[in-house]
């Protein structure tokens, strides 16, 4: 779903992210958000466990948000139905199953993962440069001011 299409509910992941920045629970490396993925690179003492909180806390916000601005909109009944039947104390499934982290152990990997995070809004047509894209670290990496801040590897 074009979840994030939608500029309140962008702000409501740039500012959960900004929080767990803010309370040291989470380094923040690189993202992108789209209108429905979301790529991070980002570190944590315990990153399952924060990215857990993340997503059960912007879960319920978009609900929220959807349920009192978009009550008539497909989104809730299409999250309604995104839900596992197993998952019986939750309405609806924003977030996938889980998340896939991946260990980042070489310069090389880096970099790659840094260039397709950056790229995916040129690669999807949205625009031709990636300084472009508003909701993206890219800014920050090339020393130009971003939404959230980012620490810089490399």
């Amino acid at each position: 779903m074009p979840i994030f299409s939608q500029p309140p509910l962008v702000s409501i992941v740039l500012d959960s992210l900004k929080f767990l920045q803010d309370q040291q629970r989470l380094t923040l490396y690189s993202y992108v958000i789209m209108e429905n993925p979301l790529h991070l690179i980002a570190s944590a003492e315990n990153l399952s466990k924060e990215i857990g909180h993340f997503k059960s806390f912007t879960s319920r916000s978009v609900v929220d948000w959807l349920r009192e601005n978009r009550p008539q909109s497909c989104w809730l009944r299409r999250m309604e139905e995104a839900k596992l039947r197993h998952k019986t104390e939750q309405q609806y499934q924003l977030w996938q199953e889980g998340s896939h982290p991946q260990l980042i152990d070489s310069e090389t990997m880096l970099q790659q993962k840094l260039e397709y995070i950056h790229n995916n809004p040129v690669e999807r047509g949205y625009v031709d440069d990636p300084t472009h894209w508003r909701y993206s670290s890219y800014r920050s990496c090339v020393g130009d001011e971003g939404l959230l801040s980012v620490t810089i590897l490399g």
